[in-house]
C-alpha cells in the first residue's frame, strides 16, 4: 500500500498520529542483538529480580523507536527527516505491555520547513516516555 506524500503545508499545529505495539520477548531479544545493548536488566530474569523493577524491562530506546515509526509512516510519513529528539523516561515498559507512541505538531517553521512535535509513549494511559522532536518535511512542489 502506497502512503500518500504529506508536505509541510499539509500539517497544522495540533495535528497528531499514533502507533501502538505490544512488546514481546522476541522484540527485546532482537533489539538487544541489533543495538548491542545486552544489559542484563533486559535479558536476565534473575539479575532483574534484584533491581528496583523486580523483573525484566524493555529497553527504553525500543519504546522510543516507536516514535520513529510514527514519523516515518504516519505523520509526516515517508520522506520525513529526523533532526533531533529529546526523551525523558518516566516508567518502565514490561514484556506484554502495549506501548502507544503519539506525536503532535506543536510548532511550524515555514522558512526552514521544520516541525517541532510533542512526543509521548504511554502504556494503559500512563506516560512512560515524553519529549520533543524536530522533523524536516518537504515543501509542496511549485507547479510550473
Amino acid at each position: 500500500m502506497q502512503v500518500p506524500q504529506v508536505y509541510f503545508e499539509d500539517i497544522a499545529i495540533g495535528q497528531s498520529a499514533s502507533f501502538a505495539k505490544t512488546v514481546t520477548e522476541a522484540d527485546i531479544v532482537l533489539f538487544a542483538g541489533i543495538s548491542g545493548d545486552t544489559n542484563p536488566v533486559h535479558l536476565d530474569a534473575a539479575f532483574a529480580a534484584g533491581t528496583p523493577f523486580k523483573q525484566r524491562i524493555a529497553h527504553g530506546m525500543l519504546s522510543a523507536a516507536f516514535l520513529s515509526t510514527v514519523f516515518g509512516t504516519r505523520l509526516p510519513g515517508p520522506g520525513a527527516i529526523y533532526l533531533s529528539q529529546t526523551l525523558r523516561f518516566k516508567a518502565p515498559v514490561l514484556i506484554g505491555d502495549t506501548v502507544t507512541a503519539t506525536v503532535t505538531a506543536m510548532e511550524l517553521d515555514p522558512r526552514r520547513k521544520r516541525i517541532t512535535f510533542a512526543c509521548t509513549c504511554t502504556v494503559a494511559g500512563k506516560t512512560v516516555i515524553e519529549g520533543e522532536a524536530v522533523i524536516m518535511v518537504a515543501a509542496r512542489p511549485v507547479e510550473a
